[in-house]
């Protein structure tokens, strides 16, 4: 609800600023055409915002601490879904414009060649697509918060074909391992199971978990100890396992130290 009461008065404001601008702007132009443009334009982003929805949850921002490869791919995914995402808003609109001149008998409608005018939407669109993912982002972060407060829950691991369903509490890690991660639970089982760990760190950070390392994730709960290994590194003990801390997540240390 709160999201979309956010984008139907995201889209209302731009819709009205942006139409009395080409009134100023272009006093030439007839008084009702801008709010058509403009109108199309946000009620066609309102309606494909389900897109950028999808394509958060499936390249969460987080995935930017797993390295290189990671960002490469976050920032590939979003440039491909944008581009979608731009492509249909530019056919929608100019649909709905056509219709609209069609019907108020006004003449023809001349967007421009189809090239130019989806290059010049394409970079406001990028914005606009941006926006939403930062606002879908923080949106599931409020919304997985709030859910960790009501009600505890298990963690169903997919390790192929079978899945396992361990306590939030007996997972004491998960660490990267190529195109998996690695569950370390506490009976010493360890389950793999096919994603990034920037999606699991989407999932469990709300119950208390911390990336303690670009390839690791540790439950703050099960910490046992803390070990200086020099030059500002860590061994975080969680029982008989040990995992590292890296001296480039300081905020992972200030949390388990409490």
């Amino acid at each position: 609800m709160i999201g979309a009461l956010a984008i139907a008065a995201g889209a209302v404001a731009v819709t009205v600023v942006n139409s009395l601008t080409v009134q100023v702007d272009h006093p030439d132009v007839s008084a009702w055409e801008p709010w058509v443009w403009e109108g199309t334009s946000a009620v066609v982003v309102v309606l494909l915002a389900w897109l950028p929805w999808i394509s958060t949850a499936a390249a969460p921002p987080e995935m930017v601490r797993d390295g290189w490869r990671a960002r490469a791919a976050f920032a590939g995914a979003h440039l491909a879904v944008a581009a979608i995402w731009s492509a249909l808003h530019v056919v929608g609109m100019m649909s709905l414009r056509l219709a609209i001149y069609g019907l108020a008998d006004a003449g023809p409608y001349e967007p421009g060649p189809a090239g130019e005018v989806y290059l010049y939407e394409f970079r406001k669109d990028l914005l606009s697509y941006a926006a939403f993912v930062g606002l879908f982002w923080i949106l599931r972060r409020l919304r997985r918060t709030e859910r960790t407060t009501l009600h505890p829950v298990s963690f169903d691991i997919r390790d192929g074909a079978r899945i396992i369903r361990a306590p939030v509490g007996e997972i004491l890690a998960v660490s990267s391992a190529g195109n998996y991660v690695e569950f370390w639970l506490a009976d010493g089982r360890r389950p793999l199971m096919r994603a990034t760990l920037a999606a699991i760190e989407v999932e469990l950070e709300a119950y208390g978990f911390v990336r303690a390392h670009r390839s690791w994730l540790v439950n703050g709960a099960r910490v046992t100890g803390l070990e200086p290994d020099g030059s500002g590194d860590w061994t975080v003990e969680l029982g008989e396992v040990r995992a590292p801390l890296s001296r480039r997540f300081p905020e992972a240390l200030a949390r388990l130290r409490g």
